[in-house]
């Protein structure tokens, strides 16, 4: 048995506050801003079902197995696949997994505080009127202009951060968990009332059909790629987060509850954001497959020209900048974790460490929409390439390998005890889809992917 005292290691106050925090470090940007574009751009209705099909088959399995890895070593991912592998007499070299989640952690930190920067500088445009009556042309102007700025975007990227490392210095109850308990409930609102705005545009049927008619022919290998990497993106698998807040958990709850409920959470707001967004979309005559511009070169016009608009895009992006915070202060906090319980930082050395090398990495992204927009790496710029590197390789490779390590390295009985499943046909289940579905998908998706199958 792990010796778990002594540790200095953080606990949540309560499963709601576990519940709240999980469900923050799920819900952000990947629900709202990528969520919706990716969806565009893969025809709808049968990427939704793929989507739905990874979060149920791989994502929840894989969720499980993180959160039971951290809460047995209650340790930081680094440190919990070092004692988990000695636990299990296994090959030291699985200890590396802890490594491949906190650096996919900062990497994705490091492009998504300038994309959340953006959401938080588009706030203040929307207050200033500045959408009001511009056309299609006009708004993409502003747009242009505001990522062709570096010292716009190193401005909102640096203030985005500093708001997310104001929380996370304060520690578990202090920060995370009080910084959930205000940001998440007004996320919901916000999200509801933007459903509701969207159900009287007239386009309200159209965007549903979009959303939830499945057209097969429109899929691609890349497509179900995209949606298996997007399960792991939007639940924060693979990247640290989960296990270190599965760590802070206390034994007495139940992981497998609480996972379904996160996951449902999670997937429910991915899915409003897609009814908020394509009626809006569709109402205005603008098109689904605009990209990763989509909320700020599209809904943006919709908004100038609708009545209330000034109002509900004040809203949207407020709301889609708290999304961002619950997310990025999960990134953030395996990383902190770390210096602070192996390499004696305080929390503060720790949050300025992590936050100046997360920040300094953000640069690149800044610059590859303006001064370096033509320096490409394997026909990518450096934001692309970062997205596509963590979201669609690092994430699942590290959902493989938790679920390869969670169904034949670590012992039954341990996962048995973690779980609260003794021989359970639920426990049997979860072992079906953590040994063989999780992986099998993962694997064949990647041989599709390079042409192999």
């Amino acid at each position: 048995m792990i010796d778990t005292k002594s540790t200095g290691h953080g606990t949540w106050s309560s499963r709601f506050a576990y519940i709240l925090a999980a469900t923050g470090s799920a819900v952000g940007l990947g629900n709202i801003w990528k969520f919706p574009y990716i969806t565009g751009e893969n025809g709808g209705g049968a990427f939704v079902l793929v989507y739905l099909a990874c979060v149920l088959l791989i994502g929840i399995p894989i969720m499980m197995a993180e959160t039971m890895l951290g809460r047995r070593s209650q340790r930081n991912p680094i440190e919990a696949m070092e004692l988990l592998t000695k636990e299990s007499n296994a090959d030291s070299n699985w200890h590396y997994l802890g490594w491949m989640g906190v650096i996919a952690g900062l990497l994705i930190l490091s492009y998504y505080s300038v994309i959340a920067g953006w959401s938080t500088a588009y706030v203040l445009k929307a207050f200033t009127g500045s959408f009001i009556d511009a056309d299609a042309s006009a708004i993409k102007t502003i747009f242009d202009n505001f990522i062709s700025s570096p010292i716009q975007l190193l401005f909102w990227h640096s203030l985005f951060m500093l708001a997310t490392l104001a929380i996370v210095v304060r520690g578990v109850n202090n920060g995370l968990e009080k910084a959930v308990q205000y940001l998440m409930p007004a996320l919901f609102v916000l999200m509801f009332l933007l459903v509701g705005y969207a159900m009287t545009t007239g386009s309200y049927f159209q965007g549903l059909h979009f959303l939830f008619s499945p057209d097969f022919s429109k899929l691609t290998a890349n497509s179900v790629l995209t949606a298996m990497g997007h399960a792991f993106f939007t639940l924060s698998l693979g990247m640290g987060a989960i296990m270190v807040y599965g760590s802070y958990l206390s034994k007495d709850i139940s992981i497998s509850k609480t996972v379904f409920i996160i996951a449902g959470a999670d997937t429910l707001v991915a899915l409003l954001a897609g009814i908020a967004i394509f009626p809006i979309v569709f109402a205005n005559n603008l098109h689904p497959n605009s990209g990763p511009g989509l909320i700020f070169e599209t809904l943006p016009i919709a908004f100038g020209a609708m009545t209330g608009g000034w109002l509900m895009g004040i809203l949207f992006f407020v709301m889609l900048t708290v999304a961002a915070l619950t997310s990025s202060i999960s990134l953030i906090e395996p990383t902190v974790a770390w210096l602070v319980e192996n390499k004696g930082f305080t929390r503060e050395k720790a949050c300025l460490w992590s936050g100046g090398v997360t920040w300094i990495l953000g640069i690149g992204t800044i610059f590859s929409f303006n001064v370096w927009s033509d320096f490409k790496i394997f026909e990518r710029n450096i934001f692309q390439l970062l997205d596509y590197l963590t979201a669609n390789l690092m994430l699942p490779i590290g959902g493989f390998c938790i679920a390869i390590f969670a169904g034949w390295i670590m012992l039954a009985q341990h996962s048995e005890a973690e779980l609260n499943m003794p021989s359970t046909e639920s426990y049997k289940i979860w072992k079906i889809l953590i040994s063989y579905v999780a992986p099998a998908s993962v694997f064949f998706v990647f041989l599709h992917v390079v042409g192999v199958l």
